[in-house]
């Protein structure tokens, strides 16, 4: 007789992350700090009773927040798709929580399949310092122009060499990227800056708002973020903007994959 040979079927399930990244030393897993990642692999490795390794749509940075991180893992283990969410939750600490979670086709990657990720950056712009949206709003006590902010970043949409605007440890190949939109509005205290790009360089978008920051001050002319693309040197940029800003909100995928495609924008108001 032959004996049976017994092969685990592994599915491949995606899931939307949300987390206040206050207490966490950014998304990828340290071996000496508090991630993100490693508090949802722990999570997800319980429920499954086995090692779970997850794959991220972007990286974010200590402090960094997201309304819509997505996520891949593979798995032998068959739970119905409320129990790898409400367990998961249950067992994820304070400031993180998963929103869905769906089996996907063997071909999706929550890296390499997306078409575009977008974040938003959430400035409170007046004089008192913020108490309860501490560390979940940047802030910045001189007037700023929205206006002004808004038409100078009309420079950086389309597809360009961002080395103006990129970290100095980041470990991209090149720094060609493509803004699809860069958006600055106000409403009362709060300045949003919505930004959707194909793909970002490390501190990106903080460097982006740290450089918006000095034209809506009136320290550099519109016509200066036009100039600094052109440069292509860091050191003439502004200053890396807080982390506590930085909301990292959807990424799109194509339709075929069928994952949600609704998603939330962080908005705060004044009663």
């Amino acid at each position: 007789m032959f004996g049976l040979l017994l092969i685990d079927v592994l599915m491949k399930l995606a899931a939307c992350v949300e987390y206040d990244g206050t207490a966490f030393c950014g998304w990828q897993r340290l071996s000496h700090a508090s991630t993100v990642q490693t508090s949802v692999e722990k999570a997800l490795s319980e429920v499954a009773n086995e090692k779970i390794d997850v794959i991220c749509a972007g990286r974010t940075d200590s402090g960094v927040h997201a309304n819509g991180q997505v996520i891949h893992f593979e798995t032998s283990a068959e739970r119905p798709m409320r129990g790898w969410l409400f367990g998961s939750n249950v067992k994820l600490p304070d400031g993180i929580a998963l929103r869905w979670v769906q089996p996907v086709a063997d071909d999706f990657h929550a890296r390499f399949s997306a078409i575009s990720r977008r974040y938003r950056y959430v400035i409170q712009n007046r004089w008192a310092k913020p108490a309860i949206l501490k560390n979940k709003v940047a802030w910045y006590h001189h007037a700023l122009d929205a206006d002004a902010m808004h038409l100078a970043a009309q420079a950086l949409v389309g597809e360009h060499d961002f080395s103006s605007f990129r970290a100095s440890g980041c470990q991209a190949t090149h720094a060609r990227r493509e803004i699809r939109s860069l958006q600055v509005s106000r409403q009362d205290d709060f300045i949003y800056i919505d930004i959707v790009a194909n793909a970002f360089l490390h501190h990106m978008v903080r460097n982006i708002v740290g450089s918006l920051l000095e034209v809506g001050s009136g320290e550099q002319k519109i016509e200066w973020m036009a100039e600094l693309l052109v440069q292509r040197d860091r050191t003439l940029a502004g200053m890396t903007a807080a982390a506590s800003g930085l909301y990292f909100v959807y990424v799109e995928y194509p339709a075929h994959f069928g994952l949600p495609a609704h998603y939330s924008l962080p908005e705060f108001a004044i009663s």
